[in-house]
């Protein structure tokens, strides 16, 4: 990782954790956007529902990349997606970093 990417990607996190707390990593965040997205407030949720807004945060992140299409939301008003393109095979390191370039960019537009 380069030393701009990093800087952004504490920027980023400096604002989110300015709003729910310190401590925070990438999975924190990730669910932290779910929750946004879903748009029903915290709550106490089920081990389910977080694999899901971890889904829904990933979904929503990888819709700027091209990979993902919002199709609408369910009767539980919770958003579905659908995959339009394949998703690259990348080493865990890459990934981490293609997820953090794409937390780094929701940030910047919803704070």
């Amino acid at each position: 990782m380069d030393f701009e990417f990093e800087q952004e990607w504490q920027q980023a996190l400096k604002k989110v954790e300015q709003v729910f707390g310190g401590g925070l990593d990438l999975q924190a965040v990730l669910f932290l956007i779910g929750v946004q997205e879903l748009g029903q407030g915290y709550r106490n949720f089920k081990k389910d529902e977080k694999v899901e807004l971890l889904h829904i945060a990933i979904c929503t992140l990888l819709q700027d990349y091209g990979y993902y299409e919002f199709i609408g939301r369910d009767e539980d008003d919770w958003p579905h997606f659908k995959r339009v393109k394949e998703l690259p095979s990348l080493p865990p390191s890459e990934q981490d970093i293609m997820m953090r370039k794409a937390v780094i960019n929701y940030v910047a537009g919803a704070f």
